[in-house]
């Protein structure tokens, strides 16, 4: 595993590039969001997710996968969004919040089983542009404290992030919206 430095906290350009080029290469990457550093890959890409689904131990046909994207106009290619959704979304976004909405049938097979998708746009910059930089979302799940280097391409360092979770919040039924987990968010209705 080769490690870039984002320098600044910002966004440094060779070590997003460097981070897109794996991604777009398969790799997983390690990078940093505003809650805690996550693993990455191409969302899009069958082998990518199962691969990062595999080093994690998720069960992609029971756990709700999550993609991170660049802002809600990329959200809203991958779910189904209504009117009191988007309003949530836009209350919260770009926050440490993960929000659980319908699936779009734009996402790839190993999506298909699955009725909802978490979506996350960190109010970290550099999240966001892997997904911008991607042209399409960045599947994500939390690193593991061990992280299995020979299975992962780059490690993005960007200093500290809060090493606290999103907030989860279900929204497939905007309405009533569930609490699925409490982290660093704050929700308000």
């Amino acid at each position: 595993m080769k490690t870039v430095v984002n320098r600044g906290g910002g966004v440094d350009r060779r070590a997003l590039d460097e981070a897109v080029a794996a991604i777009r290469n398969g790799e997983i990457v390690v990078y940093p969001t505003d809650t805690l550093y996550a693993l990455g890959c191409d969302a899009l890409s069958n082998r990518a997710v199962e691969r990062l689904c595999r080093i994690k131990g998720l069960n992609p046909d029971k756990t709700t996968l999550s993609i991170v994207c660049s802002g809600l106009s990329q959200a809203a290619e991958y779910v189904r969004v209504d009117n009191l959704a988007f309003r949530i979304l836009k209350r919260h976004l770009p926050g440490p919040f993960t929000f659980v909405l319908p699936a779009a049938t734009t996402l790839p097979k190993v999506f298909k089983g699955r009725k909802t998708v978490g979506i996350r746009i960190p109010s970290n910059d550099f999240a966001r542009a892997l997904a911008e930089e991607l042209g399409h979302p960045v599947m994500t799940s939390s690193a593991p404290e061990a992280l299995p280097e020979s299975e992962l391409a780059i490690y993005v360092e960007s200093g500290d992030v809060p090493q606290e979770p999103s907030t989860v919040v279900d929204i497939t039924d905007s309405v009533a919206p569930q609490l699925i987990r409490q982290g660093i968010g704050v929700f308000d209705e």
